[in-house]
């Protein structure tokens, strides 16, 4: 399975969701379209730091919120998720978007994919 599928399954991890999977695989710099089997061994001790990095930064930066500044407070510490044609706040490159029919998740081509930009189906059905 895509790892970015595996982070948000939440019967297999509960509470990540797609905003934070889309923040951790940034900061691990995995392709969210990389095959579980396809992430080297050393890279999953990466992804595991990234995953306890993220999450913890989250939950420091929401002690203390009230119900009403939880949402902003949860935004302003995202470095590519809803951040599509911004620069990428590590290498300056924009952040792309791939759509699916009911989701999206946003990525950074030179951190995460070694420049390659990822197809969107929106995007490819408009230029067949």
């Amino acid at each position: 399975a895509r790892i970015k599928n595996a982070l948000v399954d939440q019967s297999l991890l509960g509470g990540v969701g797609n905003a934070y999977s889309d923040e951790i695989l940034h900061t691990a710099k995995i392709s969210p379209f990389a095959t579980g089997r396809s992430i080297p061994e050393g890279q999953l001790r990466v992804l595991y730091d990234a995953m306890r990095t993220v999450l913890t930064d989250a939950v420091e930066r929401s002690v203390g919120q009230d119900a009403a500044r939880l949402k902003g407070e949860k935004r302003s510490g995202m470095r590519v998720h809803a951040r599509t044609g911004l620069p990428c706040p590590v290498c300056g490159d924009t952040v792309r978007e791939v759509a699916f029919a009911e989701k999206s998740f946003q990525y950074c081509a030179t951190c995460q994919t070694g420049g390659k930009v990822l197809a969107d189906r929106r995007m490819s059905r408009l230029l067949k």
